[in-house]
């Protein structure tokens, strides 16, 4: 499918121009298992005609790009990276939401302000490094594996989850209470809005916000 309503609750609709299984080798990837269950072709190449599927969304939204992949990975050419964003910037009307473990490679590239710029981050082993002037940045904690130290003081939004299903490691621990109220305490601080995702109900017994900027 070239384009999706989408489930998780902070975009609207998920989008993949980049095709093939990704080489970021995260155990607990959902798109992983899927290539391996029905052996989808594992070829990275890029698909720039699945963007035309925006046309068909006709109310303002909040479009998730390649969340099936890496797009800022190392072995993502610039180029494509750089028609994905030229090819998205028509569509003014929309968010594009985009996420990375990768955000030094945000600074190689432009980005207008309904351009999202998020960073992955699960466990206490990277603290955030994005810095922005104009425009949204965000933080995904997902899926949330350990006690984090929150730093948001350049961050306009936090998004929290826990894994989904049960990935490729039978170890993984599900998020604490504990680490779900210290990421809370901090964004209050700084009066930044939070999404708790849906999954996260079993282990949270508090308030629940599914707030945006």
């Amino acid at each position: 499918m070239n384009y999706v309503a989408n489930t998780i609750g902070w975009a609207t609709y998920t989008i993949n121009p980049i095709k093939g299984l990704c080489q970021g080798g995260c155990w607990y990837c959902y798109a992983r298992r899927m290539y391996q269950r029905f052996k989808w072709n594992k070829e990275i190449r890029l698909d720039l005609s699945v963007l035309d599927n925006i046309d068909k969304i006709k109310e303002p939204s909040r479009i998730f790009l390649c969340s099936t992949h890496e797009l800022f990975g190392e072995w993502i050419p610039d180029k494509w990276i750089f028609d994905i964003i030229t090819k998205c910037q028509k569509y003014s009307q929309h968010i594009f939401l985009l996420l990375t473990k990768n955000p030094k490679r945000y600074l190689d590239f432009t980005f207008r302000d309904n351009f999202w710029l998020g960073e992955t981050i699960t466990d206490d082993k990277r603290t955030p490094i994005m810095k922005r002037e104009k425009g949204i940045t965000f933080i995904s904690y997902e899926p949330l594996m350990s006690d984090v130290i929150p730093i948001f003081r350049y961050t306009n939004w936090v998004i929290i989850g826990a894994l989904t299903g049960r990935g490729l490691n039978c170890d993984y621990k599900y998020p604490r209470e504990t680490w779900i109220r210290h990421i809370l305490e901090a964004a209050d601080k700084f009066n930044v809005p939070v999404f708790m995702k849906n999954n996260l109900k079993p282990y949270w017994e508090g308030e629940f916000r599914q707030e945006f900027p």
